[in-house]
C-alpha cells in the first residue's frame, strides 16, 4: 500500500537534525506523497525550498497562520502571491481562524484569512484551512468565498457530526489526524468518520503534533512514517478494508493537491 501524507510541518525545527532519516522512514512506512504546511512567510519559503530538494516526494502550501496574522507585513499578500506561482505549491493556508488562544487578536486574523481567500480565488488554488473555537466566524467567510474558490480542505478535523455536515454542504475535504487515535478527547470526532464522503477523505499526521495515543512505545514527536497507524484507526471506524482505504485516500489527495506538470518533470 502506498499513503499520500496530507499535512507535516516539515520546516518545524524539531525536524532538522533528522530530515534525511525522516524521508527515509516514510519511504519504508509507504509514505510516498507529503504535502509541507507553511504557517507564514518564511515557513512557505523554506516549504518551497524542501520541495525543490525532493521534488518527487513533496509539494507545499504557502500562507499565514492565524497564530502569526499580526506579524504579518503590509504587503503579506503580494509576497504570498509570488510564492504561489511556484509549481510545487498546492494550496494557499494554513490560514484560517483560531479564538482558542488568540495569539493574533480576532480583528487580525479575520483581516488576514479574508485577504488569503481571495487571494486563492484570484489564483484559483485550493484553501488549507485551521479552525479552533472559532467555527460561526469561519464558517460565515467560508459561505461567501467557497463559491469563488475551486476546493477547500479542511485540515485536522476534529469536529462531531453536526459541524461536519456544515463543511460537507461546502463540499470540503476533510483532513482526519491521530486525533482519531485519542480516547480521550475523540469521541465526537469517532462518530463523524464514518460519515465523511469517500471521495472527500483526506489523512495526515500533522507531525510533529498529534502522536497517535495507539502508537506504543509512544514517541516523543509524530512523523509522516506513522499516517497508516492513523488509516488503520479510520479505516475500522469506517469498517473498510485497509488497502481499499488507502487507494481511496490516494485518488482524493491527487485530486485535492493536484500537481504541476512541471512539478512531475522535475
Amino acid at each position: 500500500m502506498r499513503w499520500f501524507e496530507g499535512g507535516v510541518n516539515l520546516t518545524n525545527a524539531r525536524f532538522s537534525e533528522q530530515l534525511e532519516q525522516l524521508m527515509v522512514n516514510a519511504e519504508r512506512a509507504g509514505v510516498a506523497r507529503m504535502v509541507v504546511i507553511a504557517t507564514d512567510l518564511a515557513h512557505s519559503a523554506a516549504a518551497i525550498a524542501l520541495c525543490q530538494r525532493y521534488p518527487q516526494q513533496l509539494q507545499c502550501t504557502v500562507g499565514i497562520h492565524p497564530h502569526d496574522a499580526e506579524a504579518a507585513p503590509a504587503d503579506f499578500v503580494s509576497q504570498l502571491a509570488v510564492l504561489s506561482e511556484h509549481p510545487s505549491v498546492c494550496a494557499i493556508g494554513e490560514c484560517g481562524l483560531d479564538f482558542n488562544r488568540n495569539f493574533s487578536t480576532p480583528a487580525a486574523q479575520l483581516k488576514v484569512f479574508e485577504a488569503q481567500l481571495e487571494l486563492a480565488a484570484q489564483r484559483q488554488l485550493p484553501v488549507y484551512l485551521h479552525e479552533r473555537d472559532a467555527f460561526s466566524a469561519q464558517l460565515n467567510l467560508l459561505q461567501r468565498y467557497a463559491p469563488a474558490i475551486p476546493k477547500l480542505f479542511c485540515h485536522c478535523f476534529t469536529g462531531g457530526p453536526e459541524q461536519l455536515a456544515a463543511y460537507q454542504q461546502l463540499d470540503c475535504y476533510i483532513g482526519i489526524t491521530g486525533w482519531v487515535c485519542d480516547e480521550r478527547r475523540g469521541d465526537l470526532l469517532r462518530q463523524a468518520v464514518p460519515l465523511i464522503a469517500s471521495d472527500r477523505l483526506i489523512l495526515e499526521t500533522d507531525a510533529p503534533y498529534l502522536v497517535p495515543r495507539t502508537l506504543r512505545p509512544r514517541p516523543s514527536i509524530n512523523a509522516p512514517c506513522f499516517l497508516p497507524v492513523i488509516a488503520e484507526q479510520v479505516a475500522e471506524l469506517r469498517q473498510q478494508p485497509l488497502a481499499e482505504l488507502a487507494q481511496q485516500v490516494w485518488f482524493n489527495s491527487e485530486t485535492l493537491f493536484a500537481r504541476s506538470e512541471r512539478v512531475g518533470s522535475a
